[in-house]
């Protein structure tokens, strides 16, 4: 086990897609979408077979911190951070190296949502490893690039160039999501992966590329990572994190470094392919479920029992209901105390869309 890698996961989405499921205080992360443990709890059980648990940090909002306190019992409250307003990830996983270069800044530091399943963990184990030990060995950030299994439109994409240290290749550049042409030529490419949203990289290597590339973000979170551990950080947290830029690491960091050319860069794209899914939507959850059970018509859902009459690929949550299904096809149906959700399996993306409507119109209760 690596005695200086820090896990950081980011945990601070509502998880609009899977409303009314996800909800403010309680986001898709949150929630257990498969198997027992809730989404953030595989996460961690993952991560510690690299690390312990008192070298976990956890970056979320107050909304959602008391519930990960809750179900993250081994962690201790000053390792769950709770940003005062949302700033993206690169301000996220800044502040997290600036207070960790203090003590140790060779300290090799991942990123890693909190919400997606990986259903090969050994392999991930594996991956991990390799990519921990290049982070370690000088200015170098990986990325791990998930080896895709067709043309997805909803993923950036990772280009990756010549061979370099173990299985690692140089990044030759980052793309955005892709129309379904480009997608289709990616995939035939073969040298083109899904970003995984996974990273690694040394404390002070993170340090200098943030006073490289976001050199204001930077100054900011040095004052607020100095003052961590002491009785003013709250106040000064509050005071100067809304300062920083709204900006993701890919594209306050990755994109500029990348730039700097294949070889110049020292970014490296390690290849997995470890089972990985985002679970983006209540579709991808209807998916990695068919693919696990492979049901004969392609209902699946939470209920109690099920009646089924001329009707395939649907998905219904309804814990504790008798569900008749007659006639229906690839619908998506999601009952709460308080909210009900009716789409297909086409439009389930758009669910999101439900949240704005309800947060333009001041119902919290519903979100």
């Amino acid at each position: 086990m690596p005695s200086n890698f820090h896990p950081v996961i980011l945990a601070g989405g509502r998880g609009t897609r899977f409303w009314p499921l996800s909800r403010k205080k309680r986001a898709k992360q949150l929630l257990a979408l498969d198997g027992k443990e809730t989404m953030i709890q595989q996460t961690v059980t993952r991560l510690l077979k690299l690390s312990s648990a008192k070298q976990v940090w956890v970056v979320t909002n107050e909304d959602l911190r008391p519930e990960i306190l809750r179900q993250l019992r081994k962690l201790r409250p000053e390792q769950v951070i709770a940003e005062p307003v949302g700033r993206n990830t690169a301000p996220a996983i800044g502040l997290a190296a600036f207070i960790l270069q203090r003590d140790d800044p060779n300290a090799v530091i991942g990123l890693f949502p909190s919400d997606h399943v990986i259903t090969v963990e050994d392999r991930f184990q594996k991956v991990l490893q390799e990519g921990i030990e290049i982070a370690a060995a000088g200015e170098n950030i990986v990325v791990l690039g998930i080896t895709p299994t067709r043309a997805e439109t909803g993923y950036g994409y990772i280009e990756a160039g010549s061979p370099a240290t173990g299985n690692g290749r140089h990044v030759r550049r980052f793309t955005e999501k892709p129309d379904a042409e480009r997608a289709a030529t990616f995939l035939k490419d073969g040298n083109f992966f899904w970003n995984s949203g996974m990273f690694l990289w040394s404390a002070r290597t993170l340090v200098n590329a943030l006073n490289e590339h976001l050199p204001k973000t930077a100054v900011l979170l040095k004052k607020i990572a100095d003052s961590y551990g002491t009785k003013t950080f709250a106040a000064t947290f509050r005071r100067l994190y809304p300062k920083c830029e709204n900006i993701s690491v890919d594209y306050g960091i990755l994109e500029p470094r990348s730039a700097k050319g294949e070889e110049g860069s020292n970014i490296f794209c390690l290849p997995a392919d470890f089972s990985w899914n985002d679970l983006g939507s209540w579709t991808a959850l209807h998916e990695h479920h068919a693919a696990k059970t492979s049901p004969e018509d392609g209902n699946l859902g939470v209920l109690q029992s099920i009646f089924t009459l001329n009707a395939t690929g649907n998905y219904v949550h309804a814990p504790g209901k008798f569900v008749a299904l007659v006639g229906v096809n690839d619908i998506v149906v999601v009952e709460t105390e308080d909210a009900l959700l009716i789409t297909t399996r086409a439009n389930s993306q758009d669910v999101a869309k439900v949240v704005k409507y309800l947060d333009d119109k001041k119902l919290k209760k519903l979100v």
